[in-house]
């Protein structure tokens, strides 16, 4: 159709008459008040609207609708069915336009520490279900949701729907048995307890069921009670606490009460809202965009009539990603989400009727309730689809009309023979089929001025199947990378033979540009029989239907081409096995439906059909006690420490300190900050090349747009005196770029204006001009080494153990060599970098509000860049929404720039990033490659003995050196793991590349190193013909052995082989190989893998001069307690137990001891909280404060005597004017921290204070198929010596564990590389959002997850005999990894492709992606993808 042309005053003028029935502002209720909407646009955002309001509970994590951190509850009125409906929502996404004439309920409307907490809220702390934070307002909303629709929420719902949020702390484990113990069936059913077994058979039943312990929600586990091998204790014959999911749910009376037990108090629903709902519209200050909020069907006829460029939207959660990332502006917005005859779905006896602008949810209950074939794949299919927030607001319309290329939803219609209806005033209504509705890329057959009002699908007739498929980085909340919808319609054959194809039909997403069908396969099926052998040919005529390029758009052109196939062969296997399930009760004699062996049948399966796992597990500890460590004058090795139980203080599970301002939205960060009066929002300027010449920079234009203050570059900066260079080691990077671009993203200036849309659009007017460009932009690790582009300063060597070449060349030596690539990853904090600069009354220094590990630095560099002495810039830090290392450094450019913004307008400035931007200019986990040789041999007494080690480690350091020269030397003293090579040459370089400069990331290059060992210890096990268990076990270290780099294994610190032994115990790893080995002989399609490794992680910083930390106490005259010390609070609960040590100190309540933040005016100096030193540095320096004090008090305590109250002992000493406030401060002795690579070998010194130690074992399940897997089960024991808080330090190795699961899996990063053609421009980071970056989601971790603490493991080098804990426990989650490799293994076997010998050859690179997996399979279809045995998949490193 041509398109209409009408004249836009003429357009104008006609909508006037028509809105003149319409409101002029939409009308919203906010936590149960009716609210001003004076402030509103058309593009204002609700999360936008509601923070702008003061409810900064809603938080903004990525504003595209990935994580969850700004969830709400919409709840409007239903007249059909006479009800109030509540529903979470994306506020980053939904309009504020769109909230009309409903009530919004954010996190600060349903609860309060200053009133009462909402019984979600109180569950998430109970259950330590928060760190940082930062997520935690967001997912308390979407439970609250939840439990509002339905207050008997069964568990199967929650399992169902927490699918749109992500935790970067927890590993979700304690947050599912918050949301599940609210369920009314939370305590049903046969649920496993802490052994494992099923409550029902359990023989410690009893037991589990008689013996708790109140304080923490659990059992006591002893020697008596655990005679049976219960795998939840026991340890060394020393009482345990134990606590499960199912025992919560059970027995602990803080969770036995459901949610409509409880029966909160809600806010009630405004009446006013009951009523229809009004038409509105409105227009922004410029009258460049106006909403329009039609109530009837003519009406937005009309306006689609008189604009038809303008957007029809719903739920907006593709034109928001538009408009916030694309740049797109439109001049109206058009909603239908009010419309009634839009949102209806209908059933007739032959075909179903869905409303274009019903929500998904309503679309996907619809099909849930009907059992018939057409509406059950649609439901499944869309429980899939993308997350309960979004599925709340899309609609069906929506996608079709925005005709992505990789819909889930369109190929299922257009595969079912959907047809459209579609209505326009001029042309009135007419019908389009979904196969026929899209044209090329974002095309359709849509004309301008028409809108979809209905699809209708015709209902399955007898024997027609039909079934989803998709295949996606991460199952949850994932685009796809290829789906499908697939139908057939079977027949008995004319001879009664068997079955033949009457019709079928495809629609393939990820495939092509649109979403396509299938006709070649489609012609070529009909008629045929059903057999598998007609779908072997259909496979080839399905290839010339979806022909991939090598280089198409997006890549995995091989993975893309098996998915179809295997699709295709899945849905043959499934409906054959439907067939003869179907056809078994028919009384008339049919034939014999497609025979399909019982090892085949397991190609039927698909997450997309099966029902979403239970998360369950078990947390076992030392009963709570307080050890003597380091601060103990008794010698250690005289004799044993003496523990005394804990009844307050250190020792006990005490919940985060800021956990139920967590859960109520009422934790501060730094974007949450109330605004000075006048403060400025500044915007970056990037640059959108790499490797060139800065040309010129013109901001004639961006200066002159309204609101804006400032457009500032390095010429500004240097007139105000202030130095340009940054760097935490070297300094060579810049505030601002003065000439060379060395990456995609770095920092050209700084706009400041009014607000920050204007800052945003004046920072896009930049006009930026690039020159000498580099021949050959090096991004890589391979290009850096041809190129030899390295930082030479980095080039560190180890030897030890003699001569390597002679240990290589011992006769009858097994030896393996290779190349192994390690990926990088994502800090991914939900906090984005966030800075407030706030100059002083004279403008002659300021304080700066950040989140940051290092306050000092950031003090540093702000005074610096602002030209300003460092004793009049204050920095501040409250908490972090999250930090993993990643704002360690890498915060200070964007603080430095901020600071220079204030201090050239004399105002305050904010600096946010936005998720997009953070994530390609701050830097990741450094990317590795290992080349390799090793060598090991059987001796006589049976043992196989590691021989030797050749290494040479390369990692991707970026542009900038930043700290990857100490991440590399972490890497090398880890890359033995936990084994006593021999001869062991060991060298590592950092490379020079275009990316951004790489960081500081939770395990600091330890995880890189250990992992490259153990790869290799799985490749001689192989080669040697030995298990991989034994191989580990034969080559521990023993106590009074040295490591590679010369640290002592010291008598009675040495616990790797007890955890390694433990773990495997408590799983019965022998049983579990067995019933894998079975699992894979009789499922040729599905594989199983278990791994067990262990760890140890050196604690210290291997600069000597970092290991120090300060500490200031005050003891007030009432007993109560104030600290600031050096360390901050970054989620891992450094605060919470200060306090515990303290309270320890002072004998008192943790209760009456507070710290408020981290400032360089009352702590100075400090070093930044990293290398999981906070507790260790912190702790002795809180300590010593405190001690000191205690000191002072000693007479008065002596005078008053003992049941005197502290408040009495200050209060005496006060007026006799004794100081209570103390300094503390500690260092680490001399003799055990600091390693100078300048000196021969043996005068280095002692790398590590001592060493963090653990072993953990995994199952997992894979899809040969498809390359989807499961983690069935995960088991952590983990040597944390005496714990000052058992809760949090689980915690921590749950949150280490599933991030490092995620390191090996889903999370992989795409750049623009030799690998990536279609990502451009070159150094560009494709993967820089939720989108495209998938750490794990709730459906993600182990489904059966259980950590265990050590007994008997005391720690004399540490604060009341404790360990570190953030940072070790992260390499546990590679056994995923190692597992999936197994798993593989098995498939390969099976695939025939390997070949005899195999096992000793594949290697699965890092990440195990669900390409990876699915393209290391060797089979038919696999191989006729273009996967050979040996085939590797792309990536970036």
């Amino acid at each position: 159709m041509p398109p209409l042309e009408y004249q836009s005053d003429a357009a104008e003028a006609a909508s006037s008459v028509l809105t003149s029935k319409y409101l002029s502002r939409p009308t919203i209720f906010v936590n149960g008040s009716k609210v001003s909407t004076s402030s509103l646009t058309p593009t204002t955002t609700l999360a936008d609207w509601l923070r702008a309001s003061g409810l900064t509970g809603t938080k903004i994590g990525c504003a595209e609708g990935g994580c969850g951190a700004c969830t709400v509850m919409v709840s409007r009125f239903d007249p059909g069915f006479k009800r109030v409906v509540h529903r979470s929502v994306n506020a980053c996404l939904f309009p504020a336009a769109a909230a009309h004439w409903a009530q919004v309920t954010t996190v600060e409307g349903i609860g309060s520490v200053k009133t009462e907490l909402n019984p979600v809220q109180q569950r998430m702390v109970d259950a330590h279900g928060s760190q940082c934070g930062y997520c935690t307002p967001g997912i308390v909303m979407a439970m609250y949701t939840m439990y509002r629709e339905n207050p008997e929420l069964p568990v199967s719902e929650v399992e169902e729907h927490l699918d749109g949020n992500l935790c970067r702390c927890t590993g979700y484990r304690p947050i599912w048995d918050a949301a599940k113990s609210l369920c009314h069936d939370a305590g049903d059913g046969d649920r496993h307890g802490p052994c494992g077994e099923s409550c029902s058979t359990c023989p410690e039943r009893d037991e589990c069921e008689i013996e708790q312990l109140h304080l923490s929600g659990g059992h006591s586990v002893t020697e008596e009670n655990n005679a049976s091998g219960c795998g939840c204790g026991g340890h060394d014959k020393k009482t345990n606490v134990c606590t499960s999911s199912a025992a919560k749910f059970k027995h602990d009376p803080k969770f036995s009460k459901s949610y409509k037990d409880l029966a909160p108090e809600e806010l009630p629903f405004p009446e006013e809202l009951k009523g229809a709902p009004p038409p509105f519209y409105m227009s922004n200050a410029s009258a460049t965009c106006t909403w329009f909020c039609p109530t009837s069907l003519d009406d937005l006829l009309r306006l689609k009539s008189l604009f038809p460029q303008a957007r029809v939207i719903v739920g907006n959660t593709e034109v928001g990603i538009e408009q916030k990332f694309k740049g797109a502006r439109y001049a109206q917005l058009i909603s239908g989400a009010n419309i009634p005859e839009l949102s209806s779905t209908t059933s007739t006896p032959t075909s179903y009727t869905f409303g274009a602008c019903a929500p998904l949810t309503d679309v996907s209950k619809f099909c849930e309730a009907d059992e018939g074939a057409v509406p059950q794949a649609f439901h499944n299919m869309l429980r899939w689809f993308a997350s309960t927030q979004i599925r709340n607001t899309a609609s069906l319309a929506g996608n079709l009309a925005t005709a992505s290329p990789i819909s889930d939803m369109n190929p299922m219609l257009a595969a079912s023979d959907a047809v459209m209806t579609v209505r326009s005033e001029r042309a009135g209504e007419r019908s389009i089929k979904v196969s026929e509705f899209f044209l090329a890329y974002r095309k359709t057959a849509l004309a301008a001025d028409e809108i979809i009002v209905s699809v209708t699908v015709p209902k399955a007739q007898q024997y027609e199947y039909i079934l989803p498929f998709k295949q996606a980085k991460r199952r949850e909340d994932d685009i796809s990378i290829v789906t499908a919808g697939i139908r057939v319609r079977l027949a008995p054959a004319p001879d009664s033979s068997g079955w033949i194809v009457t019709d079928s039909g495809f629609g393939w997403g990820g495939m092509a540009a649109r979403t396509v069908g299938a006709p070649l396969t489609s012609d070529f099926l009909l008629n045929k029989p059903w057999t598998a052998e007609t779908i072997t040919a259909a496979r080839a005529k399905l290839a010339e239907d979806l022909p991939l390029p090598d280089s198409v758009p997006g890549g995995q052109p091989e993975y893309r081409r098996a998915l179809a196939s295997s699709f295709l062969f899945k849905f043959f296997v499934a409906t054959s096995v439907s067939l003869a399930s179907d056809i078994a009760p028919s009384q008339t004699p049919l034939p014999p439906p497609p025979i399909i062996q019982e090892t085949d049948k397991s190609a039927s399966q698909s997450f997309v059909t099966d029902p979403k796992p239970s998360m369950t597990g078990t947390q076992t500890y030392p009963a709570p006690k307080i050890t003597p460590g380091l601060e103990d004058d008794a010698p250690f090795a005289a004799q044993e420490p003496k523990s005394k139980p804990s009844k307050a203080g250190a020792g006990l599970p005490e919940t985060h300190a800021s956990g139920a301002l967590h859960c109520t939205g009422e934790a501060k960060y730094t974007d949450d900050i109330s605004l000075p009066v006048g403060t400025l929002q500044g915007v970056l300027i990037h640059s959108t090349e790499a490797g060139c010449d800065l040309k010129s920079i013109d901001t004639t234009a961006a200066s002159k747009m309204p609101g804006v203050h400032r457009v500032i570059v390095h010429a500004d900066l240097e007139k105000l005196g202030g130095n340009n260079k940054l760097g935490p080691i070297v300094k060579d990077e810049e505030v601002f770029c003065t000439k060379r671009v060395k990456t995609v993203g770095q920092v050209l200036g700084v706009v400041c204006a009014d607000t920050l849309e204007q800052a945003q659009m004046a920072a896009k007017a930049v006009k930026v001009e690039y020159e000498n460009f580099d021949a050959t932009c090096i991004v890589t690790i391979d290009q850096a080494i041809k190129a030899k582009s390295f930082y030479e300063m980095t080039d560190h060597t180890i030897l030890a153990g003699g001569d390597v070449e002679a240990a290589m060349a011992v006769e009858d030596a097994v030896t393996v060599e290779g190349k192994f690539r390690v990926g990088g990853q994502e800090h991914f904090y939900l906090e984005t970098m966030s800075t407030l600069c706030v100059p002083t009354e004279d403008n002659d220094g300021m304080t700066v509000y950040c989140s940051t590990q290092a306050v000092t630095k950031t003090q540093t560099f702000c005074a610096s860049a602002a030209g300003l002495p460092m004793n009049k810039v204050v920095a501040k830090m409250k908490r972090m929404g999250g930090g993993f290392g990643g704002k360690e450094t890498r915060t200070v450019f964007v603080s430095a720039a901020c600071a220079v913004g204030a201090k050239a307008t004399g105002r305050p400035v904010r600096v946010t990033l936005d998720r997009n931007v953070d994530m390609q200019t701050t830097g990741q986990r450094h990317a590795f490659v290992a080349e390799y040789r090793a060598a090991a041999k059987k001796m006589e007494d049976g043992t196989v003995k590691l021989l030797a080690l050749d290494v040479d480690l390369y990692s991707n350091g970026g542009c900038g050196l930043d700290l990857s020269g100490p991440v590399m030397d972490r890497a090398l003293f880890h890359v033995d793991a936990s084994y006593n090579w021999g001869a062991v040459r060991a060298h590592g370089i950092v490379c020079k590349t275009a990316q951004a400069p790489h960081t500081a990331y939770r395990g600091f290059g330890g995880p890189q190193g250990i992992i490259v060992g153990e790869h290799i210890m799985d490749r001689l096990a192989h080669r040697a013909g030995v298990s991989r268990e034994k191989l580990r076990e034969d080559n521990f270290y023993k106590e009074g052995e040295r490591t590679h780099f010369n640290q002592l294994i010291e008598p009675k610190t040495w616990n790797v082989p007890k955890a390694f032994s433990d773990v495997r115990a408590s799983v019965d790893y022998e049983g579990r190989v067995a019933a894998c080995t079975k699992f894979n002989s009789e499922n040729r399609w599905r594989k199983r893998g278990v791994a067990v490794l262990p760890t140890k992680f050196g604690i210290a910083f291997t600069a000597k001069f970092t290991n120090q930390g300060g500490a200031l106490v005050h003891l007030y005259q009432d007993g109560t307690v104030l600290i600031s010390h050096g360390g901050t609070e970054m989620g891992q609960g450094l605060h919470t137990k200060m306090c515990q040590v303290a309270a320890t100190a002072f004998e008192i309540p943790v209760s009456k001891v507070f710290i408020d933040d981290t400032s360089s005016d009352k702590v100075a100096n400090t070093i930044p909280t990293a290398a999981s030193q906070g507790t260790d540095i912190y702790g002795m320096a809180c300590l010593d404060g405190c001690r000191q004090i205690l000191k002072r008090l000693k007479p008065f305590r002596d005078k008053l005597g003992p049941n005197a109250t502290l408040a009495e002992v200050a209060t005496a000493a006060f007026f006799a004017r004794v100081d209570l406030s103390a300094h503390g401060f500690f260092t680490i002795s001399d003799a055990r921290c600091g390693y100078d690579w300048t000196l021969p070998m043996e005068e280095r010194g002692q790398a590590f204070n001592y060493f963090t130690q653990g072993a953990a074992f995994s199952e997992v399940e894979v899809d040969v198929l498809t390359g989807d897997h499961r983690v069935i089960r995960s088991d952590c024991v983990v040597d944390v010596g005496s714990s000052i808080n058992p809760a949090i330090d689980i915690g921590q190795i749950e949150g280490a564990f599933v991030q490092g699961m995620g390191w090996s899996t889903t999370e992989e990063l795409i750049w623009g590389d030799e690998e990536h053609e279609w990502v451009r421009p070159k150094g560009r980071l494709h993967t820089s959002g939720p989108g495209f970056y998938k750490p794990p989601a709730f459906n993600d971790m182990p489904e059966t997850f259980n950590v265990s603490l050590m007994d008997g493991v005391a720690n004399k080098f540490a604060v009341m005999s404790s360990k570190a804990i953030g940072e070790p426990p992260f390499f546990l989650g590679s056994t995923v990894f190692f597992a999936l490799q197994d798993a593989l293994l098995a498939a390969r076997k099976d695939g025939g492709g390997g070949g005899d010998g195999d096992e000793k050859e594949f290697v699965l690179m890092h990440p195990a992606t669900s390409e990876r997996i699915r393209m290391s399979c060797c089979d038919d279809i696999a191989q006729d993808a273009g996967a050979t045995a040996q085939f590797q998949a792309k990536g970036s490193y």
